[in-house]
């Protein structure tokens, strides 16, 4: 416990899957967490769960559109006065699409390169200012496994969560150039079973689903959203305060292919 005490927190799309699992792993170590979703009744309910275990004051929410700029000014603002400064942002929210380049269209390649490449160039933006002035930092933007290996059938979430690769690290040098201590990196996760999976599992049935794509992974298994909520908390913690510009893959072996 406490590996991460004492430090401030905000994580997108903290309603559900990836970014649920983060905020309650931070926060059980310690740290404070602001949660932004555009659910907004989603982030509340999550900021109670871990306030009603770990104590009022633990956890805030916000509801966020991440593609809004101004939206994004006004809370890491609030949050960083919320929470009395600001060390970390993990940038979660994101979305996906099934599509080859002749069949998506045009405007839903435009939506997922917005919430899933815009937002985080927004969002460091804002944040990095405030970071400065609360010692070492920590930037940590979800990517997938998608962002490295390419498919025919996901033109859209292939091309952003390329994106999210090298921005991290384009991030990541202006951040060691400019002083303040913080770090920049990705975390490239396989199949998580999340409600990403929801359209697969509708297809297939649950068990199937899982067992199809586990058949894909060296290690033959779907990962849980705990299995990146430690990657991000290593990233988060003063363990890794000599990484930036890295991308962590946490992928059963896929990679290695």
């Amino acid at each position: 416990m406490g590996r991460v005490s004492g430090k401030k927190a905000i994580i997108t799309g903290g309603a559900q899957g990836l970014g649920e699992a983060t905020a309650k792993m931070l926060a059980r170590e310690g740290a404070k967490v602001a949660i932004t979703d555009i659910n907004g009744e989603g982030a509340e309910k999550i900021a109670a769960e871990i306030n009603a275990e770990l104590g009022d004051g633990t956890a805030f929410a916000w509801q966020h559109d991440v593609t809004d700029g101004e939206r994004w000014k006004t809370v890491v603002q609030e949050a960083h006065d919320a929470m009395g400064g600001l060390n970390i942002l993990v940038n979660n929210a994101g979305i996906g699409s099934l599509g080859s380049v002749e069949d998506e269209d045009y405007a839903m390649f435009q939506k997922v390169m917005t919430v899933d490449v815009d937002s985080i160039f927004l969002g460091c933006k804002y944040a990095i200012p405030l970071m400065r002035d609360h010692g070492l930092g920590s930037i940590i933007n979800i990517s997938s496994i998608a962002g490295i290996i390419a498919s025919g059938n996901y033109v859209s979430y292939n091309t952003a969560k390329a994106a999210v690769r090298h921005l991290s690290k384009s991030i990541a040098l202006h951040c060691a150039k400019t002083g303040g201590q913080i770090r920049s990196n990705s975390v490239h996760p396989v199949f998580i079973n999340t409600p990403i999976l929801d359209r697969t599992k509708e297809m297939f049935g649950e068990a199937e689903a899982l067992a199809k794509l586990g058949r894909q992974i060296p290690l033959g298994k779907v990962g849980e959203p705990d299995d990146i909520a430690y990657a991000v908390l290593y990233l988060a913690s003063d363990e890794s305060k000599l990484v930036t510009g890295i991308e962590l893959k946490v992928d059963g072996g896929i990679s290695a292919m």
